[in-house]
């Protein structure tokens, strides 16, 4: 059965996740829609392409993933549809896609499905649902758009290395208030070494030890971890570290190695 997800800042309380689904299932009856989230925040195209990028992979190759993040027409906006991993992606050329991705994807093209007018303003109802029922049901990019060589580019601020410390920031905070820094498992392995660490972050706060999981300390104490997405992790056992520690995006945290 072929698989559509959806990616979207539409939320829950309105009709339009709704309006989406009624016109994907209109015209693919038998689709399987899979839910990643609609709660991304309004055009947050970093937190959307940090969510995608950390759940496409677990779904069978062959998944059509539809991203609704800003996409709302104008005349410089365009669509894509993308073959990358064996997986189709359909959005937006804001950038988004330069943040998932790891190498360039195998194909590319430019949707030249015709606007419907009367969803000028919900696209998602209209050439989304449209590029991505198509795609699960076999027909090639190449019948739906037109080849384009390159995604818009869109950077995420990287970690710093500066001799023994790496200085990186705060990316995501999930619905756990676990706080996840764009510090990478690869990234602080090779600066380490065999070394010790100090973890420092705001109000004086610091970590030295490196915890496999949540409960490794006693509930309502602070630790780190490389979590499921491989990103250095601030949390508290049961606990809102966010809160707590008074942790929030683009917060600056440090890590000094030491012997």
């Amino acid at each position: 059965m072929a698989v559509i997800t959806l990616t979207t800042d539409l939320g829950d309380k309105d009709f339009y996740q709704a309006a989406l689904k009624g016109s994907i299932l209109s015209l693919l009856p038998d689709v399987n829609i899979v839910d990643i989230t609609h709660r991304i925040a309004a055009f947050n195209i970093p937190q959307a392409a940090f969510v995608l990028k950390n759940s496409f992979h677990y779904f069978p190759k062959g998944t059509v993933h539809l991203v609704g993040i800003d996409c709302v027409y104008n005349q410089n906006t365009h669509y894509l549809a993308i073959k990358y991993r064996d997986h189709y992606f359909v959005g937006s050329d804001n950038g988004i896609f330069s943040l998932m991705f790891e190498e360039d994807p195998a194909e590319i093209v430019e949707i030249n499905i015709i606007q419907d007018l009367k969803f000028l303003h919900f696209p998602l109802t209209d050439i989304f649902a449209k590029a991505c029922c198509m795609i699960a049901s076999g027909v090639p990019l190449d019948d739906i758009g037109v080849p384009v060589g390159q995604l818009r580019q869109k950077v995420n601020l990287s970690p710093v290395i500066d001799k023994d410390i790496i200085r990186g920031s705060v990316i995501y905070i999930d619905s756990f208030q676990n706080v996840i820094t764009n510090i990478s498992k690869d990234l602080f392995t090779r600066v380490q070494g065999n070394r010790n660490f100090t973890l420092n972050f705001k109000r004086g706060e610091t970590i030295s030890h490196l915890s496999w999981h949540y409960n490794e300390v006693p509930e309502g104490e602070k630790l780190c971890l490389f979590g499921i997405s491989n990103h250095l992790e601030i949390a508290i056992n049961k606990g809102n570290a966010s809160k707590l520690l008074g942790l929030y995006l683009n917060d600056i945290v440090t890590v000094e190695f030491h012997s």
